[in-house]
C-alpha cells in the first residue's frame, strides 16, 4: 500500500484536494483500473457517537465500537470510540471459508490503496469493519445479516484519549466525476471537523414497552436445560451454551443513538457496539468479552466464563465474589475455555501466557471469572486466521465444539444471527480488535429482539441458569429508549 508522507496541512484548499484525486485517477492503467484513496487527518475534539447521529443514514452501513480503558490490570488497549459510516467498498460472503475470504478481500483492497496523511498514528489509515454471524451459514433465506460482512467505510471518526482522527475513503475509477467527489469530501471533512459534534442531541422519548416472550418461553428453556444435563451425564458432551431470546415492542421507534449512550454510561467496562445491515436494521449491545485484540503484534484474548450476580451490600457482594472464585462448577467451566484457547493458539504456532488464577470482571449487575491470555504474534499470521480458530469458544458454544453446535441448532428455536459472534475491525497494519456479540439486541423500528445465554455443565441447575439469563437480558432492557 503506497503511503504519501504526512504534511501538517494536508490540503490547503479544495483545489489541492481536487488535483490530488485527479492525479490518482490519471495514474490508473488498464491493469490497475481502480484505486482506493484513504485520507487521514487529525481534527478537533468530537464525540464519534454524535457524528454517527448527525450523518449516518438508515439505508447505509455503519459500525460503532467503543471501549473505555477501565480494567485495572491494563491488559487492554487504551480506550477508544470509533464511528464507521457508509461503505466505500464491501464484501458479503458465507460458508466455512468466510474468514479466509474476508482476509483475501482486505489484502486485495490494501494492494490497490493509496494512503495519505496521518497514517502513522493510532487509528489513522484504512480500517475494515467486520461482522460475522454465529454460524457459517444462515438457515433462513431471509436472514437479517449475512454470515460475513466486511466493509471499508467512507467516513471513520475515532477518539482515543485526546486524539481525534478522521479517515475518508473513496474508490477512484476512470468514469468517476472527480470534481463531485472532491467537493463532497471537502465539504464533509469541514462539516465533521466543526465543533458542533462534541455532544449528542438528546430528544425526549416517552415510549412504553410491551414485553413479549415468544421465541422460547421460560418453561421450554428449563426443559432444554434438563435435557442437556442428561446428555452431559451420559458423556455425550461436557458443556453447551443455551441462549434465550425475548421480543420487546415499543409504541415508538427505538432510538439507537440514545440507547448506545445509555449503554456506555451504565456499562463503562464493556464494549459498546452497533452495526447495521443497510436496511434500517441494527444489532447493538454491551459485551464484556473480548475475543481478540492485536496491537503491534501483541495478542490478547479473554477467557470469560463463570458468572454470579452482584450483591446488594458490600458484604453480600464480597460473599458472592468469593463464592464465584471458589466455585468448583464455575472454575471447571472457566478452565474449559482457557484450555480451548491455548490449544487453538498452539495449533497456529503461537505460545500463550496466562495468569495462574482468574480475575474477577465486575460489571454493574453481574460478575465473571476472567483470565486474559497474551502472546507475541508473527506478522505472517493474520488476525482473521486466529479469529477463525477461536470462534466460537466454549464460552458461547460448548465442549466438544462441533457436537455443541449441532445441539444448539436442535434446542434453540430462533436464529442466533450476530448474537455471540465476532464484531470488530482490522487495520492496514494488521492490528485489530474483536468483541463477542453477547448482551445484545437486534433493533428493527419499534421491535427489539434481546439475546442472552448461559453455560450448562454438570452441576448446573435450571432455575439458576434461567435467573442468570434474566440478569443478562436486563443489561439491554435498562438501556433501550
Amino acid at each position: 500500500m503506497p503511503v504519501i508522507p504526512h504534511r501538517t496541512h494536508l490540503f490547503q484548499d479544495r483545489k489541492e484536494l481536487h488535483q490530488f484525486l485527479l492525479d490518482c485517477q490519471q495514474s490508473l492503467t488498464e491493469k490497475d483500473s481502480t484505486k482506493i484513496v484513504s485520507i487521514s487527518l487529525e481534527i478537533s475534539s468530537v464525540d464519534p457517537l454524535a457524528v454517527l447521529q448527525a450523518i449516518a443514514e438508515p439505508d447505509r452501513r455503519h459500525f460503532y465500537f467503543e471501549k473505555k480503558d477501565s480494567r485495572a490490570e491494563n491488559h487492554i488497549s487504551s480506550g477508544f470510540a470509533i464511528a464507521a459510516i457508509d461503505s466505500a467498498i464491501h464484501l458479503t460472503v458465507e460458508g466455512s471459508q468466510r474468514f479466509v475470504r474476508a482476509q483475501e478481500f482486505i489484502q486485495s483492497c490494501l494492494a490497490s490503496t493509496i494512503a495519505v496523511g496521518t497514517t502513522h498514528i493510532p487509528f489513522g489509515g484504512p480500517h475494515f469493519f467486520c461482522s460475522f454471524t454465529f454460524f457459517d451459514e444462515n438457515i433462513a433465506a431471509s436472514s437479517d445479516f449475512p454470515p460475513a460482512t466486511i466493509f471499508l467505510p467512507r467516513w471513520q471518526i475515532t477518539r482515543q484519549k485526546n486524539s481525534y482522527i478522521l479517515v475518508a475513503n473513496t474508490v477512484i475509477n476512470i468514469d468517476i466525476n472527480i470534481k463531485l467527489i472532491s467537493d463532497e469530501i471537502w465539504n464533509q471533512i469541514n462539516k465533521i471537523s466543526s465543533s458542533k459534534y462534541k455532544s449528542l442531541i438528546i430528544p425526549s422519548n416517552g415510549s412504553v414497552y410491551l414485553k413479549k416472550i415468544n421465541m422460547n418461553n421460560t418453561s421450554q428453556f428449563e426443559t432444554s436445560v434438563k435435557s442437556v444435563l442428561e446428555l452431559i451425564q451420559a458423556k455425550y458432551f461436557s458443556k453447551i451454551v443455551l441462549s434465550h431470546a425475548i421480543d420487546v415492542f415499543s409504541n415508538t421507534e427505538f432510538n439507537l443513538i440514545n440507547s448506545l449512550d445509555n449503554l456506555r454510561l451504565i456499562y463503562p467496562g464493556c464494549y459498546i457496539f452497533s452495526t447495521s445491515n443497510g436496511k434500517g436494521q441494527n444489532f447493538m449491545g454491551a459485551s464484556p468479552e473480548r475475543l481478540i485484540s492485536i496491537h503491534n503484534h501483541q495478542l490478547v484474548t479473554d477467557a470469560l466464563a463463570g458468572s454470579a450476580p452482584r450483591g446488594k451490600t458490600i458484604s453480600n457482594d464480597t460473599d458472592l465474589a468469593n463464592g464465584l472464585l471458589c466455585s468448583e462448577k464455575d472454575l471447571r467451566e472457566h478452565r474449559a475455555v482457557i484450555d480451548f484457547i491455548i490449544e487453538r493458539l498452539y495449533n497456529l504456532g503461537i505460545t500463550p501466557h496466562i495468569s495462574p488464577r482468574p480475575y474477577l470482571l465486575q460489571l454493574s449487575n453481574i460478575q465473571h471469572l476472567w483470565t486474559p491470555i497474551k502472546a507475541q504474534v508473527s506478522p505472517e499470521i493474520h488476525l482473521l486466521k486466529i479469529l477463525a480458530e477461536l470462534h466460537p469458544t466454549p464460552a458461547v458454544a460448548g465442549v466438544p465444539r462441533d457436537i455443541a453446535l449441532e445441539q444448539i441448532r436442535r434446542y434453540e428455536t430462533f436464529d442466533r444471527s450476530l448474537y455471540a459472534a465476532p464484531l470488530g475491525w482490522v487495520d492496514h497494519q494488521g492490528n485489530g480488535e474483536f468483541a463477542v456479540g453477547i448482551r445484545s439486541a437486534f433493533i428493527d423500528s419499534n421491535r427489539a429482539r434481546l439475546y442472552a445465554g448461559a453455560g450448562i455443565v454438570s452441576g448446573s441447575e435450571p432455575d439458576k441458569e434461567l435467573a442468570e439469563i434474566k440478569l443478562k437480558l436486563q443489561a439491554l432492557l435498562n438501556a433501550l429508549v
